[in-house]
Formats: C-alpha cells, sequence, structure tokens
C-alpha cells in the first residue's frame, strides 16, 4: 500500500502521470506525458528544439485547466515555485526611435499624437543612482531599454556611455539586461566584455503578421541579432506580445519560434498589449487573463528551463489573476512605477501579493537552468580583464 502511494499512476485518454517519491518542490520526477492512441507525444520537461507547429498547436489547444496543471508540474523540475524574480525596467532613452512599431509610444512616426517627446541618453550617474533604488527596494535584475535602432545608429560615443553604465550597475551585484535594438557581433561581443548578463530582443510576434506590427525592419533581423548575442556568450532575452491583432495561429507561430531557436532563450517575456493613445494600436482589444495564462502555461511546456517573465500589462490583473499566472511558470515580474512608458504595480501592492502567496524573491546570479554562460558568472570583472581572457582562449 506505502508503495502504491508512494508511485501513483493515473490512466486517463490522452494523459499519463507518475507521480515520484520524495518531498520538496522538486519531488515529482515523471509527470504528465501527453500522448494519443497512434502518436505519442514528446515528455514533458524534455528540452528540445525540434517541435513541430501540430505539436506546438496540442499544446497550445489544450483546455486550459489540464493546461496549467501540467505546465505547473514541468515548472518544478527545473525551478523553485516559490521563487519570483523582481527586476527593473528603466528607459535610459525615449522616444524618437526611427521605427514604426504600431504598438509602441516611443516612434517617431506618432510622436506628436503620443505626445511623446525624445530625449538624451540619461547621465551615468543618474541610471546608476536608479539602480541602487531598484537594488534597495528588491530587484535583483536591471534592465536598460534605449529608444534606439541600434547603437550604430548613434554611433560610439553614446554606446560607450551605455557599457560603462553596465560595467557600474554589474558592479552592484545585480544582473543586468539591456535592449537597445539590433546589434553587429561587434557591438554584441562589447555588451558580454562589459558584463552584461542577458540582452533582450523581443521577436513580438508570428513571422507571418510581423509586417502588421513593423515595416522598418525585418523579422529576419531580429534572428540576426539573436545570433549575434548568443555567439557572444550573452543570455538571450526573448519574448512576444498577445493583443496586437494577431490569431491565436500567430501566438502558436510565435512560440514555435522561441522552441526551436539553437538554444532556447534564458528568459521568455510575456507582454499583454497596452493600448496607448494615439499608436496605430491604440484601439486594439486588450488580450484577457486567460489568454495570458494559456500563453504562459505553453511557453513553460515548450521551454521548461527558461525564465518566464511576467511583464507589460500586469496592471490589468487582479491577485487571482497573477496567482494562475505564476502556477502556470510565470517566475518573473517588474517592479518600479513605470515600464519604459507604461505605469506598473505598486511596489507595496506586490509586496502584499508575495506574501500572500508565499512567494519570496530569487537572488542575483542564482544559477539558471537555462541561458548562454553570462548568466551564470557571478564574478565581475572589468572589461581589460574580459578581453584579456577572451583572447587567451
Amino acid at each position: 500500500m506505502a508503495g502504491r502511494r508512494n508511485h501513483m499512476r493515473t490512466a486517463k485518454k490522452g494523459w499519463d502521470v507518475v507521480l515520484g517519491r520524495g518531498t520538496g518542490w522538486n519531488a515529482v520526477h515523471t509527470i504528465p506525458c501527453r500522448t494519443d492512441e497512434t502518436t505519442k507525444g514528446p515528455t514533458d520537461g524534455q528540452v528540445r528544439n525540434d517541435w513541430t507547429r501540430e505539436q506546438v498547436a496540442d499544446v497550445f489547444h489544450a483546455p486550459l485547466l489540464e493546461l496549467v496543471h501540467r505546465a505547473a508540474n514541468v515548472h518544478r523540475i527545473y525551478h523553485d515555485p516559490r521563487q519570483v524574480q523582481k527586476c527593473t525596467l528603466l528607459s535610459i532613452k525615449t522616444g524618437g526611435c526611427p521605427e514604426n512599431c504600431n504598438y509602441c509610444s516611443q516612434s517617431s512616426h506618432w510622436s506628436k499624437e503620443t505626445g511623446t517627446k525624445a530625449t538624451k541618453l540619461m547621465a551615468i550617474d543618474e541610471i546608476y543612482q536608479a539602480a541602487v533604488r531598484a537594488k534597495e527596494a528588491g530587484s535583483t535584475r536591471f534592465c536598460m531599454g534605449a529608444a534606439w535602432r541600434g547603437p550604430s545608429q548613434v554611433g560610439k560615443g553614446q554606446f560607450g556611455r551605455v557599457l560603462e553604465t553596465v560595467k557600474k550597475v554589474r558592479a552592484l551585484g545585480m544582473e543586468v539586461c539591456t535592449t537597445l535594438g539590433m546589434l553587429t557581433p561587434e557591438q554584441a561581443q562589447q555588451l558580454r566584455l562589459a558584463g552584461l548578463t542577458a540582452y533582450n530582443h523581443n521577436l513580438d510576434t508570428s513571422p507571418e503578421y510581423y509586417e502588421k506590427v513593423t515595416t522598418t525592419r525585418k523579422y529576419s533581423d531580429r534572428l540576426e541579432t539573436l545570433k549575434h548575442v548568443r555567439e557572444a556568450g550573452i543570455s538571450i532575452c526573448s519574448g512576444g506580445i498577445i493583443g496586437l491583432g494577431e490569431e491565436e495561429t500567430d501566438r502558436i507561430g510565435l512560440f514555435l519560434q522561441l522552441a526551436t531557436l539553437p538554444e532556447h532563450p534564458e528568459s521568455v517575456p510575456v507582454n499583454s498589449l497596452v493600448a496607448v493613445p494615439g499608436t496605430p494600436f491604440e484601439d486594439h482589444k486588450e488580450p484577457t487573463a486567460f489568454e495570458l495564462v494559456r500563453c504562459i502555461a505553453t511557453a513553460r511546456i515548450l521551454m521548461p528551463k527558461s525564465m518566464v517573465r511576467l511583464s507589460a500589462g500586469r496592471m490589468k490583473l487582479g491577485a487571482s489573476d497573477q496567482a494562475m499566472c505564476f502556477l502556470a511558470g510565470a517566475n518573473s515580474i517588474f517592479s518600479g512605477d513605470e515600464l519604459l512608458t507604461t505605469k506598473n504595480n505598486d511596489e507595496h501592492e506586490d509586496a502584499m501579493l508575495f506574501q500572500q502567496l508565499g512567494l519570496e524573491g530569487r537572488p542575483a546570479f542564482l544559477p539558471y537552468s537555462g541561458g548562454g554562460p553570462s548568466s551564470s558568472d557571478p564574478d565581475f570583472e572589468d572589461a581589460e580583464e574580459r578581453e584579456e581572457n577572451a583572447v587567451s582562449q
């Protein structure tokens, strides 16, 4: 009888569940495996890059509660379900962007309609002090965004200031992420030498729908930058936005792209559209909480080792909605008053939510299950030392 309690198998058409021995968050050793009567599907928790569109669609279209249960079990294989990382995102250069992303208030194409004024790149010390405040508030990853097409647009001087800022923030013992647009291989290497932890470059949506989102760059441009970042040894942070007017097939296409990259991203941000007045997408209907949960659970199953980051649009979610997102596999939030140019959740409300749900923050540089070498290198070295090491290898 004891053996049956410790090794329980429940059978249901299309599902197989095996619970392993042991206690604690990582006690489940074999978890739900989706099968059908003709073809056995992939084992949940297996890291693979050969997903087919049909398999991704099968995951995505599962009944929501079964999908969340399945994702929650996968989540516990590689992650402590009580840990949720707090990150802070700062716009270090706002507005004036030459790109025409239809959801973004920072595009120069409709700055008059949105009222967004272009600013200069913030001073290094100003950014550093913001990082100090973020760390004191409990954030362990500091993310910096500049409204550029890429560093090549602005020249070496401004990019050099960003590199110097990365070094200073990294010296605080914080993980550092930037999103600066398209990178060359040389620029990616410079960021790595400066101590960058991760580089954010979202795919936004499927390749098929991308032209409806922006026409000033191509999907292949995004993939090229991800390639440069990966080859530089920097962890990739790449996800998408739901609510851009896309179909469910486009959401499936987005997750197929991410899950079949040569290496899964260290982080997969799942954003809900925040419709900004004055942008071409101002009248788009924002996705429901259940749509967001479905996307989070799908990302968790397809990319089991990745951090799934509950990102833009969280202000619209109640406490129970956020709890369901965490159950489905989200293990990161953005804290602070703003996300680039949009409002964010109140820090005190987040603290109360963590207490109610029994959550705790994730420390900086706790070993990541996925990602590049930059995510598992807590020891800060200055650029000269990194360059010497790179040359000697």
